[in-house]
């Protein structure tokens, strides 16, 4: 075998054990944590989100742990722009092997009849719709794609079994990624595709940085609540993952051991 050969077979083989990533809201938070570690055990990340410059920092962080990543500026909440994401992923790598569903919006903490219409819509449109549109072209690779199948991964917060006070909007759409990860494991499953949910509690991220002053409680009162930090999170997203296509995590919390969720709060 000539030697051109033999490095078209090595570089045929590195394409099929390159594994593709793809994490939305993956400016901050959970998102950047969890795609530096994806990309520390060897993923190839995309970076969604709606900050550029954010996703252009993290991609960095990615590449001086793992492999080069590529920052792709979406609003998962418009379908075009999901519609130009997932056209890159293709083009660029042929395939997709995880998603991790972690964009999210939270409203202001009012009651229920204040909130306006707008804010709901664009809490549903990010948090529910975005996953979705998300979930169904990655349906649509993972079917087409040779080896067949893959993972998706959606954020489903504590807001999924319970609600905070004045939480409507975020809560019913945590609710809604139940559902949707549920329909997505099942539908998927003749395919080779998985889906599991991680529900998380107080990770160390900007969005929990109010637990430090307080939180209104639902008797009423203001307490400040234990955190934990998101590199924990992280672990478990890369842990999930990580599972052979035959085996799966339906279900997932990470959560800080003294926070109010079991018991009565």
């Amino acid at each position: 075998m000539s030697d051109s050969v033999e490095d078209a077979d090595r570089s045929d083989m590195a394409e099929l054990d390159r594994k593709v990533a793809l994490v939305t809201g993956a400016g901050s938070g959970v998102g950047q944590a969890a795609a530096v570690a994806l990309a520390a055990a060897g993923y190839t990340l995309v970076l969604a989100g709606r900050r550029a410059e954010q996703l252009r920092a993290v991609a960095d962080q990615c590449a001086a742990v793992g492999p080069a990543a590529l920052a792709v500026p979406t609003d998962v909440g418009v379908p075009t722009s999901v519609d130009a994401l997932f056209e890159t992923v293709r083009t660029t790598y042929g395939r997709l092997d995880v998603l991790f569903n972690n964009a999210g919006r939270n409203a202001a903490a009012v009651p229920m009849e204040e909130l306006p219409v707008a804010e709901w819509q664009a809490v549903v449109d990010v948090n529910l719709t975005g996953a979705f549109l998300c979930t169904q072209h990655a349906v649509r690779l993972m079917k087409e794609q040779r080896p067949r199948g893959g993972r998706i991964i959606n954020n489903g917060s504590l807001s999924a079994h319970t609600p905070r006070p004045h939480s409507v909007a975020y809560t019913a759409t945590k609710h809604a990624i139940t559902g949707l990860t549920k329909s997505t494991a099942l539908d998927g499953r003749p395919f080779d595709i998985a889906c599991g949910q991680i529900d998380i509690g107080n990770a160390q991220t900007p969005m929990t940085a109010r637990m430090s002053q307080g939180v209104q409680q639902p008797d009423g009162s203001t307490r400040v609540e234990p955190t934990i930090d998101v590199t924990h999170v992280a672990r478990a997203v890369v842990y999930m993952a990580g599972l052979p296509l035959d085996a799966n995590v339906p279900n997932m919390t990470v959560m800080a051991t003294g926070m109010p969720f079991v018991g009565r709060g």
